[in-house]
């Protein structure tokens, strides 16, 4: 059975974090972009530059005006010939996309590079998309009201009592195999930490741990916590099927006293202005007292 690709390429998609303007400076602030970075498409939105969005990348699908715009490929298929075509002055392009980059500065075309980081870095990201955009106060006011419900999160969870927790992204369907958790760095793991809960793979400093059940059996977690995107959940019935496989890790503290949890929703595996929605939602599952 494949690894769920859809959990993997959803996790990839949105951990790539901060950002440099670079290839072509930028005389005016752009008025036809591109982006090939999902989440940093909700950031321009967010901050009120998406009327000049002119193309998305294969994957997005928020806001829901991006659905309409015509599509570039992505990290893997960037459409050079596509992307040129619609004439745009300034494309948000993934830091590895060295190829692709090259091309646009023989066009003269300005890119945004986003790169790997932690949940701080959305802020930072914003904050230097909205100088590269023209728009640096809409982004430092967006910036400042997601680091303030992020503390809010945190405060709230203070003091209480923080369980050991796997945060699970990709798992194949109906299987202990092909199992991907959150290592010590990245938005994942921050955004658990910021919850009140503590990773069981905090030592591995790695955004991504392929994780066998030997592993997790010896690293004992209090609770299991599934995250995916909204348009994944479960078929009709799987839910209790998939809760169910879990069993097989009896001796599993989260397993033995049903603190197996599964989260569909976007707004946790994506970093981007509902980050904020996304931890506290994280931070209700582990501490529903908090939100009462």
């Amino acid at each position: 059975m494949a690894v769920d690709q859809k959990a993997l390429t959803a996790f990839v998609r949105g951990c790539l974090v901060a950002a440099l303007l670079s290839t072509a400076v930028l005389a005016a602030p752009p008025k036809r972009i591109i982006s090939l970075v999902p989440n940093v498409t909700e950031m321009i939105y967010a901050i009120g530059a998406g009327d000049r969005v002119v193309a998305v990348s294969s994957y997005d699908t928020y806001p829901p005006q991006v659905r309409a715009l015509p599509t570039v490929g992505a990290l893997l298929d960037p459409n050079v010939e596509r992307i040129l075509s619609l004439r745009p002055d300034l494309v948000v392009v993934y830091g590895s996309q060295d190829d692709l980059r090259r091309q646009l500065a023989r066009a003269g075309i300005a890119t945004f590079d986003y790169r790997h980081g932690g949940l701080a870095a959305i802020t930072d990201t914003i904050r230097a998309l909205g100088g590269a955009l023209g728009e640096p106060q809409a982004a430092a006011t967006l910036a400042s009201r997601i680091e303030q419900g992020l503390d809010d999160v945190r405060r709230r969870v203070r003091g209480r009592p923080r369980p050991r927790v796997l945060l699970v992204f990709g798992r194949e369907r109906l299987s202990l195999r092909g199992i991907y958790a959150s290592g010590g760095i990245g938005f994942l793991h921050d955004m658990l930490t910021a919850a009140g809960g503590d990773n069981v793979f905090a030592d591995v400093k790695s955004e991504a741990v392929q994780a066998t059940t030997e592993q997790i059996i010896s690293r004992r977690p209090d609770v299991i916590l599934e995250v995916r995107a909204v348009n994944e959940a479960f078929p009709s019935g799987d839910r209790d099927a998939e809760t169910r496989v879990w069993s097989a890790l009896g001796s599993v503290p989260a397993v033995r006293d049903h603190r197996v949890i599964f989260l569909f929703d976007d707004r946790i595996v994506i970093p981007g202005p509902r980050i904020v929605d996304g931890t506290r939602e994280v931070a209700r599952a582990l501490h529903p007292e908090s939100y009462r």
